[in-house]
């Protein structure tokens, strides 16, 4: 019987911190001006769901809080609606 080489589990002490950024309830959305220099945006959304919650959805590519990671299949859109 062959044996596979397993790479040792990570320990919990050593993973890095996950943040969760929830809207408190009854808040209003984030400041959505844009910072002026057309390259970053002054607004982040932790996923869709809070670009959701903030009335914000979905996103087009170079509106702020837009990023490829939100934009689950490629077309410049976020956090677009599938029905």
């Amino acid at each position: 019987m062959r044996r596979h080489a397993v790479a040792p589990a990570r320990r919990v002490a050593d993973a890095e911190p996950y943040n969760v950024v929830r809207p408190a309830y009854g808040s209003s959305p984030p400041d959505r001006r844009s910072t002026g220099s057309g390259t970053e945006s002054s607004v982040f959304y932790s996923g869709c769901r809070a670009v959701r919650a903030a009335g914000a959805a979905p996103l087009h590519r170079g509106q702020p809080g837009y990023r490829a990671g939100m934009d689950g299949d490629g077309d410049g859109i976020a956090c677009e609606n599938y029905h």
